[in-house]
């Protein structure tokens, strides 16, 4: 039994965190799977470019080493970040490419302060890009966070 479970796991971690190549739209939308992100567990992606933009799913603190939520409160709101910016960065994009982020917090008292530090360290001094924080009163795994955003990456001429 513990063999037939062993193997029935591998073959859904296999499953799971294969990368299918997919051809763009007949729009020229393409989907978005960077070496070295997070691993989709479901019917979503994590991004997808149309043209000059570059529009990532919402982003919780997973490691992608482990597909694991990060433990802290705030280690797993940076995480989520991070998350959101490698894929940006996988077309071209930095953090100050934002053109508007959504944040999901399940306790804007407590979250909002602890977002507000990441987002000052990891935008610096800004420009900071629009957001809408807004809460909610579930997320995925009982989660505390989410972020998701839109970038503008133009294409090379």
């Amino acid at each position: 039994m513990n063999r037939f479970l062993a193997i029935t796991a591998a073959l859904l971690t296999t499953f799971a965190s294969a990368s299918f190549a997919q051809d763009a739209s007949p729009n020229g939308v393409r989907v978005l799977t960077p070496e070295g992100a997070i691993q989709t567990t479901g019917t979503w992606s994590l991004g997808t470019r149309a043209g000059d933009f570059v529009f990532v799913a919402g982003m919780r603190g997973i490691d992608p080493a482990t597909n694991t939520l990060v433990e802290g409160d705030e280690a797993r709101i940076r995480q989520a970040f991070e998350n959101m910016k490698l894929i940006a960065e996988s077309e071209g994009a930095t953090l100050q490419d934002a053109v508007r982020i959504i944040v999901f917090v399940t306790d804007m008292y407590r979250f909002r302060p602890i977002v507000n530090t990441v987002q000052a360290e990891l935008w610096g001094d800004g420009p900071y890009p629009p957001r809408s924080i807004i809460e909610v009163d579930r997320l995925n795994q009982d989660d505390i966070f989410e972020v998701e955003g839109t970038f503008y990456a133009p294409l090379a001429q």
